[in-house]
Parts: C-alpha cells; structure tokens; sequence
C-alpha cells in the first residue's frame, strides 16, 4: 500500500491525550449551544464554530474552553459527549484511549459528583459494547482554578474512584501556575494507585518537566515540547523512556510553536524519547487523530514502517494492562505486515 492516508486510516491506534469536552463535535457544540442560547457566548451554527475555534493566545483557548465546557449542564449532556467522543476515537480505528476529564469543571457548576461519575461510566460500558473501545480516565486538575481545584478533584478521585480511572492529571495554563503546589496532591493520588500524568513543557520551558518528574512523579508527560530546548533533559526522558504525548497541530492552534515546520517533534524523536502522537482537543483545533499521524509522517519523513512504530510507542506508554498491550500490538504488526507500503 503506497497511499499513506489510506494506511493511516486504517492503522489500530492508542490515544493518550485527548480531552473530553475538547472532543465535543461541532454538531454536539452546536446542540448544546442551542439548548442555552441567550445564556451563551457559543454559536449555535456549526459552521461559526471554527471562526470561534480561531485562538489568539493559549489565554484565549482557555477562555473559548471554558466557555464550552459550560454548555454541560446534566448528566444526560455528560453521557452524551462521552459516547459521541467514543464514537469519534473509534472512527479511527482507535482501540484503546486514555481520555482527560476535569470533573471539577462539572461538579462545580452543580453537576453532582456521584452523577458525573456514573454517566461517564455508563458510557464508558456503552461504547465499549457500541464500538468495541476501551477507554480509561485521567482525572486532571485544572490548573488556572488554583489548590481547591485540586483539593476538589483529588477528592473525587478518591471518593468516587469510578473502574476506568486510572491516571491523575494536571491542564489548564503553566504561565503562573508552578507544578510544585500540587505535590502533596499527587502524592495521595499515586499512593492510592493512581498514575502522574500531568501537563509540562507546553508553553513554558524545560524547567516546568523538570519539575513534573521531581515534584509530581510524572510517568507520562503531557505535551513535553520544551525539553527539545534541554540536552539534559532529552537524556533523562531518554534512559527512561517516559512516555511524551506529543500534540502538533495543538501547539500551533494554540501559538505554542509558530508553526509545524518548526515543530520540535523531529528532534524528541532523535533524541531517542518514547514519543507518541495525540490530538488533544481535535475539533476545537481542525484535526483529529488520524491527521496527527500524516502530519508526523511529513514531519519525520516516514512511512508505513515509522507510523507503525509511533503507534506501538503509544502502547507501550500506555496503562493498559500486559495483555491488552500485546493483543493491540500484535494487531498494529499483522496490519502492518498485510500493508507494507
């Protein structure tokens, strides 16, 4: 097979960093919109979302987030977006995911937590009957809502503690938000056998990663770009293989990076890093995961072999079990050899 968005397509893939409500449709925005017209800054017509999706700043992404985020009123519109964004990932031949979720966002515009978390996972076993996906959670901390953001959201985790979690997080803006205030935080979340996986290294510097892997026991690095600015970092990341969940149209939509030609994903990769590739907010950016894949496919100039091999980074990074991770490898070799290109 030599057409590379056809094998792209088809490829069995793992995702790592996709946020829920950042997942929404256009259709499902536009819906929920709707629903809340006059109470909304959100367009209810799809096609002006993307006008609405242009961001000025990684500031105002958050902001038009936020304001989305608000269009989630019940549980039935939480049950909804997460089967949608099942039905999304899945699309794309994605078998396995580990999904974001800032829960905090929800409870605190009055959607009870024990409803939040019972409709994700409702789901959560829905799509896996509906679609045959697998999904996981990583309870996050939205970082712009300071310490009883994260007092909250460990809470819940710990309270609710719904099948799928597995992961504890940290999004939202690192511009004057240090890591270090959040350790006592991941401290309790990863002695209750939760996994670190927050954000580091997207719009600030090296030292926000440093501080991700010493402070807060990061396994996995969301986003990471900056380390490409560290030798020293880059060979630590290295001998360790901790995983990084590369984002590239992300960083640009959210004027991260300038542009992807600039993009320093070419460079965590002949550093020897384990890197994966993710979509993280994909309608909002104009992209989805499979686009993520053709655009590393220019940008490090590989083929069905190199595109292979991304995929199996994103198993082995993940938390899926010994034997989830071989069965998904095994399939990611057998489509590969049946289109070698």
């Amino acid at each position: 097979m030599t057409d590379l968005p056809a094998f792209i397509a088809g490829l069995p893939k793992v995702e790592l960093h996709v946020h829920h409500v950042g997942s929404a449709s256009p259709r499902i925005v536009a819906e929920l919109a709707a629903r809340h017209e006059g109470r909304t800054p959100v367009p209810a017509d799809p096609a002006a979302l993307t006008d609405y999706f242009a961001f000025r700043d990684f500031a105002h992404f958050i902001e038009v987030y936020l304001s989305v985020v608000d269009l989630i009123r019940d549980p039935e519109d939480v049950w909804i977006l997460t089967h949608e964004v099942a039905r999304e990932l899945a699309r794309q031949q994605v078998r396995y995911a580990e999904l974001t979720i800032t829960p905090y966002s929800h409870v605190h515009r009055g959607i009870p937590a024990p409803a939040f978390c019972e409709a994700i996972e409702d789901a959560r076993k829905r799509a896996s009957v509906d679609f045959g996906l697998d999904l996981r959670w990583c309870f996050d901390i939205p970082g712009e809502a300071g310490l009883p953001a994260a007092e909250e959201t460990l809470r819940i985790a710990l309270d609710q503690r719904p099948d799928g979690l597995i992961s504890f997080g940290l999004g939202g803006p690192e511009i004057g938000v240090p890591r270090p205030q959040f350790r006592p935080y991941f401290d309790q979340a990863r002695a209750a056998g939760l996994r670190s996986v927050p954000h580091a290294g997207e719009t600030t510097g090296p030292q926000t990663v440093w501080d991700a892997l010493r402070e807060l026991g990061a396994e996995r690095i969301g986003h990471g770009i900056s380390a490409a600015q560290d030798p020293e970092l880059l060979t630590y990341l290295a001998e360790r293989q901790i995983g990084m969940e590369v984002c590239p149209t992300s960083n640009v939509r959210t004027r991260a990076v300038a542009s992807l030609d600039e993009h320093p994903l070419p460079r965590l990769v002949e550093a020897g890093l384990l890197v994966t590739i993710n979509s993280d907010d994909p309608p909002m950016f104009g992209t989805t995961l499979n686009d993520e894949y053709a655009v590393a496919a220019r940008l490090l100039d590989v083929g069905p072999q190199g595109l292979a091999g991304l995929a199996r980074n994103a198993v082995t990074a993940s938390f899926l079990d010994p034997a989830g991770k071989q069965r998904i490898t095994a399939e990611i070799d057998a489509y590969l050899a049946a289109n070698p290109g």
